[in-house]
């Protein structure tokens, strides 16, 4: 599979359950299943969440999603995920960018998220995208695994990214 063979799209309530899946065996394994469908379409659902999915060209099969929760200064990363045989091409990435894009357009002061603190290759794969390690939290996973808090600022929060104004038009 090549990079240009796969398609981002908004996630659609059809793409629940495989999102959710997919959420369970990638994320979530040894965990328990706290992101299931119900829960997963209930995301689709509210407004201040964008959920992006990658899909082979054909739009047919989703294999690999984000799930990004919008506060007013604040974005929280709550999943990523993508299938073993995406995963090298790019593909994590341009969702994530595509997540990026869309933070910086609502005024988002900075990108919050907590991966498996063990997790090495989600921890250089953010750091890449300019993410930084910022806490640890013990017991975060169902009181078994510890958590890496990473964050990533876009702007300072409180200050207003851009000032538009009305052009004003030439006096004759």
């Amino acid at each position: 599979m090549a990079l240009e063979h796969i398609t981002l799209r908004l996630a659609q309530p059809a793409d629940a359950q495989r999102i959710a899946v997919m959420s369970r065996d990638l994320i979530e394994a040894g965990l328990g299943w706290s992101w299931n469908p119900q829960r997963v379409a209930q995301a689709l659902r509210h407004r201040e969440t964008l959920t992006v999915v990658a899909c082979d060209r054909d739009r047919q099969k989703v294999g690999a999603f984000a799930i990004m929760q919008f506060g007013d200064e604040h974005a929280h990363l709550a999943l990523l995920a993508v299938e073993p045989e995406h995963r090298r091409l790019g593909v994590g990435r341009r969702m994530l960018e595509w997540l990026v894009e869309s933070a910086y357009a609502a005024g988002i002061a900075a990108i919050h998220l907590e991966l498996r603190a063990s997790n090495q290759s989600a921890r250089h794969f953010y750091r890449q995208l300019g993410f930084n390690e910022t806490a640890y939290i013990p017991g975060y996973y169902r009181g078994r695994e510890m958590a890496l808090r990473m964050l990533r600022e876009l702007r300072k929060p409180g200050i207003a990214s851009v000032q538009w104004q009305l052009p004003v038009p030439p006096s004759d």
